[in-house]
């Protein structure tokens, strides 16, 4: 069978396990990792929102770094200089998920493209690629840096189909965020949730299409297996 779409725009952390700075983070606020990493995430997408709201954008290097500032602010924790650039590095060396690398080479060797759509910057990109020897397996590693825009921002997704030459019919985009699932949908693309928290679904009048904890059901619907 021939693959439903001739490309899978991702979301990077549906590749990269954003959980994976949790051990940085421990070594420096001992105790603290999995609260303080819960909170930097969440924060990193507030100020997204935030910037976008109020037209005063940064690359997302720069929100990560305030969203780290304010996190150690608000838990009462001293961010040194030195923790500050080891916490920060860990952004630009996040651990694949199990499924993600044979995944990958499995659409590539269908000759599925594979591109992403991502707030985080050209720099993180290709840092986080490079550090887990998977640069090759992309076509394009896409920021929204592109047009200064973050997700779910229209322009953020339509960003994909202009440099792919696509329709949105021929890409599927796959989400690691409720948030990010109802924004490409509502753009127009056919969105697969890749739900690795097990999170329900945003409240929302737009779903994704289809819906799995990992990247296997996201490799039978666009290999046409299921």
């Amino acid at each position: 069978m021939h693959p439903r779409f001739k490309a899978v725009a991702f979301d990077y952390f549906v590749i990269f396990d954003p959980n994976s700075v949790v051990p940085a983070v421990e070594k420096v606020f001992p105790g603290a990792g999995i609260e303080f990493t819960k909170t930097w995430r969440a924060k990193q997408f507030e100020y997204c929102f935030l910037r976008t709201i109020t037209n005063r954008h940064a690359d997302f290097y720069k929100v990560t770094a305030d969203a780290l500032e304010y996190t150690a602010q608000l838990m009462h924790l001293h961010l040194t200089n030195t923790s500050r650039d080891s916490l920060m590095k860990a952004f630009l060396e996040l651990k694949p998920w199990p499924d993600a690398i044979n995944a990958l080479r499995k659409l590539k060797s269908e000759g599925v493209r594979i591109i992403t759509i991502t707030n985080f910057s050209p720099e993180m990109l290709k840092a986080n690629a490079d550090a887990a020897g998977i640069t090759s397996l992309f076509d394009i590693l896409l920021s929204t840096e592109e047009n200064h825009t973050f997700k779910p921002d229209t322009l953020a997704y339509s960003a994909g189909l202009q440099k792919l030459h696509l329709s949105k019919e021929e890409v599927i985009f796959a989400a690691f965020g409720g948030w990010d699932a109802y924004g490409a949908k509502n753009f127009g693309y056919t969105t697969y949730w890749v739900n690795r928290m097990g999170l329900p679904a945003e409240v929302l009048d737009a779903m994704p299409d289809k819906i799995s904890n990992d990247l296997k059901g996201l490799l039978d619907f666009v290999l046409g297996e299921n």
